[in-house]
């Protein structure tokens, strides 16, 4: 690994961490000016900055959630179905590696994988998850990429980051008066991200999944900011019934089976059980955000506090 090409690394909150991580281990680092859905584009931006490595986290999620993707389902495709295609495509055809930072919710809990059981999804397992349409896209991506012998494919799930950035699943979910109550799979971005990196170093490709081992629930998470952030902090639960009442598409739960990541993962990565990994992440956080804001919570934003 020597010159690496971010897709998503200008604007992109996972781009830009990694951005930030390559920077910090002395590679050159080029952020993408193209737009993946257009492919002469990126086949020139490819040839200009002939890089050894690409990182591609571009992509729609919709703004402020994934309901968007319902209401916008021809633009979903053409950026994260046919852009995501055009840049695995391009780099298998020029030789370059390419890991994808792709998403973990196309899995439900079914029969096979019952809620609370320990057993996961494994890479091998086909989607079940097609009750929103960002999933549903995702979940055929994924077999096409599957196609690609250069591609890393990962399998992010609600990520997690050690401030209150709009994308973390802590702020999101702190900022809802009430939350759903299951356990699933996530991501600590400050431990995944750097050992996708190095996973990238290593030329690893196929499927994994990019998750801590274990599960955290919704509660579990809240209770941690509680602890850590606000102590005055308060929270209800609703069911799923509940909650299908107020959004326009379904949201993923599940677990999923990190035994070929942890096997496969290369030396001197350490990854904690994913409530290890968000006890740390929050004692960063609080860290972090008495350097930006001051004393918790009083002077925590209007947003997060509850009135």
């Amino acid at each position: 690994m020597t010159r690496v090409l971010i897709f998503g690394g200008k604007t992109g909150w996972i781009g830009g961490l990694m951005a930030e991580l390559v920077k910090k281990e002395g590679l050159e680092c080029f952020c993408a000016d193209s737009r993946i859905e257009n492919r002469g584009d990126v086949e020139a931006e490819l040839e200009k900055v002939n890089p050894s490595h690409v990182l591609m986290s571009a992509g729609i999620t919709g703004r402020p959630n994934i309901d968007w993707c319902e209401d916008h389902k021809p633009e979903t495709i053409r950026v994260n179905v046919i852009g995501t295609l055009n840049v695995a495509d391009l780099c298998m055809m020029k030789g370059i590696h390419c890991t994808i930072y792709a998403t973990g919710c196309i899995f439900k809990y079914d029969d096979a994988h019952p809620l609370g059981s320990g057993v996961g999804f494994t890479e091998e397992s086909f989607p079940n998850f097609a009750e929103s349409f960002y999933s549903e896209t995702k979940g055929y991506m994924e077999q096409m990429l599957k196609c690609y012998p250069n591609c890393l494919i990962l399998r992010v799930r609600m990520p997690i980051s050690d401030d209150l950035f709009h994308r973390n699943f802590v702020t999101k979910i702190a900022k809802y008066e009430r939350v759903v109550n299951i356990p699933n799979s996530m991501t600590v971005l400050t431990e995944m991200l750097p050992a996708s990196l190095a996973m990238a170093k290593k030329g690893l490709t196929g499927v994994y999944n990019f998750t801590n081992p274990g599960v955290i629930s919704h509660n579990e998470v809240l209770d941690l900011y509680t602890k850590y952030i606000d102590p005055t902090y308060t929270y209800k639960n609703f069911t799923v019934e509940e909650q299908a009442k107020v959004i326009k598409a379904g949201r993923s739960n599940n677990e999923l089976d990190t035994t070929k990541l942890m096997r496969d993962m290369p030396e001197g990565i350490v990854i904690n059980d994913i409530k290890t990994a968000c006890d740390l992440c929050f004692q960063r956080m609080k860290v972090n955000l008495e350097k930006q804001y001051g004393k918790l919570p009083d002077d925590l934003p209007a947003e997060f506090r509850r009135t």
